[in-house]
């Protein structure tokens, strides 16, 4: 269980953790990456609605976090590929709470 006390480490480390993965995209993305690395493109449709622009500048904190690499092949025209680091892999226990959390959410306040 989560202390309450308030201390200001708590609360410096779940600051640091809601922005390494705040916004409506980088935990889809991630999600998205979970299972085998993918191309851009691959990724653009996994995640409905996300604009290019919008998934290059995700991706890039993303990888300034450490939580996705990014590894460009030696092909002509050069191929980029995604993939999800060990470091994003740890969050899978927290991506699978906001799953169930989201179904629980979802049943609450729309009733489906």
């Amino acid at each position: 269980m989560l202390s309450k006390c308030g201390c200001p480490k708590t609360m410096l480390s779940i600051k640091d953790a809601v922005e390494a993965i705040e916004g409506r995209w980088k935990v889809l993305i991630l999600f998205a990456l979970s299972e085998k690395p993918k191309r851009f493109r691959q990724i653009a449709r996994e995640v409905s609605g996300i604009t290019d622009k919008t998934l290059s500048k995700e991706l890039k904190s993303l990888e300034a976090n450490k939580l996705v690499t990014r590894e460009v092949y030696d092909t002509f025209p050069p191929t980029v590929e995604y993939s999800i680091t060990p470091h994003g892999l740890s969050l899978e226990k927290v991506l699978d709470e906001l799953h169930f959390w989201g179904l629980q959410h979802r049943k609450k306040v729309i009733g489906k």
